[in-house]
């Protein structure tokens, strides 16, 4: 497939939206209210809007290689305080995918060079849970579960940010979700639900907000 088929196929989505619904895009260009702010994986096999059966507008989306919440990453910062601050979402989804790339390859021990920068995150989540890891015998268990303690690791680095702390204490939102998704089936596993006020270790609070 060509570039020029992705802006064919769009003109007939937008023909057909049109056809379907005279106001569509008239509405979409009104301010956008999302409830959520979805993390995902970059995986073009896990469109937030399509899995979750939601519309355009509802879900204000930020994607990256194996979904991570990363303190020094501004381009996630910046789509967190927008989300919270301006646009009062109720709720911050983190959500990974069971045979994620980036996991896998945090796995491994090959040079990917600039890549080996991002991935270094996953390897101290690995290193954090090596124990419980090398217990589990099957390789495919083992990349599962890793890939759930990743998820559940970035939900807890959310709760470490100054935005969500300051959210939680003078709006009393928005609440931290874990997802992992399964290529193979299709379904949203949930795995970790942080309400605001979670205890977070102290180290990490900001008790001057």
């Amino acid at each position: 497939m060509k570039p020029d088929q992705l802006l064919d196929n769009n003109k007939q989505w937008a023909r057909r939206r049109l056809e379907a619904d005279p106001e569509y895009f008239q509405r979409l260009a009104g301010l956008q209210q999302p409830r959520f702010l979805w993390i995902g994986c970059s995986d073009s096999r896990v469109p937030a809007n399509e899995i979750t059966g939601t519309q355009p507008g509802e879900i204000f989306v930020h994607r990256n290689v194996a979904n991570l919440v990363v303190h020094t990453d501004v381009n996630l910062l910046t789509v967190l305080e927008y989300a919270v601050n301006h646009l009062k979402v109720e709720h911050v989804i983190v959500c990974g995918h069971y045979g994620c790339g980036g996991v896998t390859a945090a796995m491994a021990h090959r040079d990917l060079g600039v890549i080996n920068t991002w991935l270094r995150s996953i390897k101290d989540v690995y290193r954090l849970h090596e124990l419980e890891l090398l217990r589990i015998a099957d390789p495919q268990l083992r990349l599962n579960r890793l890939t759930e303690l990743n998820i559940e690791e970035q939900v807890l680095n959310l709760a470490k940010t100054s935005v969500i702390q300051r959210a939680w204490k003078q709006d009393r939102r928005p609440s931290l979700h874990g997802w992992a998704y399964g290529l193979d089936n299709g379904r949203i596993n949930p795995l970790v639900e942080m309400l605001p006020g979670h205890p977070v270790d102290h180290i990490y609070t900001y008790e001057d907000l």
